[in-house]
């Protein structure tokens, strides 16, 4: 026979283990519906809310940066972006850095060389284009960037020294003088931006299509 004190106390016992586990399970259903509720409003602030208010405000404050710094002719057909090189091979124009992006200048597939200077392949290109750029143009330097590969391939600037050597070149095929290209050059010569970050450099598409509207 068990005593009424000694019944007490398993019920007791029984009561406070049931309200443990409800405590418990309380604290669980608890843990879970906060995280799906922060996992829910996080998705939909910085996934949703976020990209859609930053995108707004570029295109208030910025368009023509939020929208690619698309260049377009008189008539509005884009003819390719400030951000991003293109190919020109002709003597009548600049050309830009090297690349090594696809078969070059190619958006799809950015990317350089991967030649550290150890690589026994790298002096071997660099002095075989050293020395047909140094036949080209007799007695100057060639400048580093005309031999060497961004690490995009899609590098749209040139240094202004680069745009400097190229001008005889551009002035013989076009029936111009040197002095008028190298001017030219100058119009464009874009500073570090804020004056402090990366170097002066030149556009290679917004300087040919200043050549175009030179020659008309």
């Amino acid at each position: 026979m068990h005593s009424n004190s000694t019944i007490d106390e398993e019920l007791g016992t029984r009561e406070g283990h049931h309200v443990s586990h409800v405590q418990e399970s309380l604290v669980k259903h608890s843990i879970w519906g906060t995280s799906i509720r922060f996992t829910l409003v996080t998705s939909v602030l910085l996934g949703l809310v976020y990209p859609l208010l930053m995108t707004g405000l570029a295109k208030v404050l910025f368009p023509h940066q939020a929208n690619g710094s698309l260049i377009t002719l008189k008539d509005g057909t884009v003819i390719g972006s400030e951000l991003i090189a293109q190919s020109f091979t002709t003597d009548r124009y600049f050309h830009p850095r090297p690349s090594n992006a696809g078969s070059g200048y190619d958006a799809t597939a950015s990317g350089g060389t991967n030649l550290a200077q150890s690589n026994a392949k790298l002096p071997p290109r660099m002095q075989a284009d050293i020395d047909k750029l140094a036949a080209e143009n007799p007695g100057r330097p060639v400048p580093i960037d005309m031999v060497t590969y961004s690490a995009s391939g899609l590098d749209p600037d040139i240094t202004p020294d680069n745009a400097y050597f190229q001008a005889p070149r551009i002035a013989k095929a076009r029936g111009l003088t040197e002095g008028a290209v190298r001017s030219l050059i100058d119009a464009h010569i874009q500073g570090r931006t804020l004056g402090l970050l990366g170097e002066p450099r030149v556009n290679v598409l917004d300087l040919n299509l200043a050549l175009d509207d030179a020659a008309k």
